[in-house]
């Protein structure tokens, strides 16, 4: 498996931590105290970072960190999403749409040298 590929698997199996680490207690310890949840969330996160860090380490060989820091916003918004329709209930909105129309202009300036 590539650099890249290899950093965006982990930045995406990251993120999906990341996710539930940071809003699946609205749903699940809406009745438990703050401090539970954060605990929890806690928890939750190491596993994020046990995948964030050596996904950057390993991205940064081929990437630089504004390339990585914008693919990590566009995976974090392809995480997020499903994630708040189907787990939150939320309603699908027109507004992800153009935000990930925003996303993919800071793709382009960020990976236009590669395009080249």
């Amino acid at each position: 498996m590539g650099t890249i590929s290899t950093t965006v698997l982990l930045l995406v199996c990251s993120n999906i931590f990341m996710t539930f680490a940071w809003y699946a207690h609205l749903k699940t310890l809406n009745d438990k105290p703050w401090i539970i949840a954060a605990l929890v969330s806690w928890g939750i996160a190491l596993f994020e970072y046990l995948l964030q860090v050596p996904a950057n380490r390993i991205g940064y060989t081929a990437l630089s960190v504004g390339q990585l820091k914008i693919m990590q916003e566009v995976i974090t918004l392809s995480v997020f999403v499903p994630f708040s329709i189907l787990y939150l209930k939320e309603p699908l909105k027109l507004d992800y749409l153009w935000a990930g129309l925003c996303l993919l202009g800071a793709v382009f300036f960020m990976f236009r040298s590669k395009l080249v």
